[in-house]
């Protein structure tokens, strides 16, 4: 008898490749885009954002994760499998979401940018828990980078010219402004922790690597890359005592995941909880509502729990 999860991978892929079949008679250009504009699919919040705000008015965005949904672990409905067969481009990170990379292997019609050689990921992947971490596994949180996040920019705007030539001067001016934003907001982190009494994270989960890394920090996550991923005991156990050891006096917690790990090493240890947003998502418990806003929101936070002036 077959499994759920066999009879769905099945159902998707019969579903592919109809769509696929169906597209053949189908311009995938901008010229065959619904009002003209391209059809771009986005695997998650971040790259939703950079590609709105590069492509404007030329580009309809459909992200696959929808809000207030954790982008690890999504499943891709039928529905969410047939608008990425029909869309135009379609934007990732190769490794992160593997319901993504799975439904673009079948896709298979060389429509997808992989963001990641642009974002240089040069973090290994730490260990979740006691699940074995894939051979040369990195993080994927470039986002949190402003750099990084600079570069992906610059190849999503390369990309929806190649796609939309008659554009291209547009693609141009918007990949300008939204390099410049992040200009700015990378000059307003590195000011506002130059100089910060205590440098390590403890963060809910291993998102913040790469933010890290750039601004002098040292991230001490509770999880792995997937905040699913529950610690042990014995790991519960280390980290307090590293946060009794080395003076931590706030625990970072974020808004798509439960914080109950967090609040107990807060409760062992007598530190603080305050909100650091990975921006893997925006809600209602945002605090902004957009990238650069949530960004400014995660500096503010840094500098009241990191004790920087």
């Amino acid at each position: 008898m077959s499994s759920p999860r066999t009879c769905a991978l099945l159902a998707v892929a019969t579903l592919l490749l109809a769509a696929t079949v169906t597209g053949c008679s189908t311009a995938t250009g901008a010229s065959g885009g619904s009002g003209g504009t391209v059809k771009v699919v986005a695997s998650f919040y971040p790259v939703q954002y950079a590609v709105e705000q590069i492509g404007g008015s030329h580009v309809s965005v459909t992200s696959l994760t929808k809000p207030g949904a954790e982008p690890h672990d999504i499943e891709l409905s039928p529905q969410d499998v047939a608008t990425v067969s029909r869309a135009d481009l379609i934007t990732y990170a190769a490794g992160f979401q593997p319901a993504v990379d799975e439904a673009i292997a079948q896709e298979g019609s060389g429509r997808a940018l992989d963001l990641s050689p642009a974002a240089d990921l040069t973090l290994a992947a730490p260990a979740e828990g006691n699940a074995p971490v894939a051979a040369g596994a990195k993080d994927p949180h470039f986002w949190l980078d402003p750099e990084r996040f600079e570069a992906v920019g610059r190849q999503i705007g390369a990309r929806l010219a190649q796609v939309d030539p008659t554009h291209a001067a547009d693609y141009a001016a918007g990949t300008s402004r939204f390099v410049t934003a992040l200009t700015q907001l990378d000059t307003a982190f590195k000011a506002g922790t130059a100089s910060c009494a205590r440098t390590d994270l403890v963060t809910s989960h291993a998102a913040f690597g790469y933010l890290a890394q750039r601004y002098g920090f040292t991230q001490v996550p509770i999880t792995g890359l997937d905040p699913d991923v529950e610690p042990s005991g014995s790991a519960l156990a280390r980290i307090s005592e590293f946060v009794r050891s080395h003076g931590v006096t706030t625990i970072y917690a974020e808004t798509l995941v439960e914080p109950k790990f967090a609040d107990t090493i807060a409760r062992t240890t007598g530190a603080t909880v305050a909100t650091l947003d990975p921006i893997e998502g925006i809600t209602s418990a945002s605090k902004g509502r957009t990238y650069p806003e949530v960004m400014r929101a995660d500096l503010a936070a840094l500098r009241a729990g990191q004790g920087c002036s």
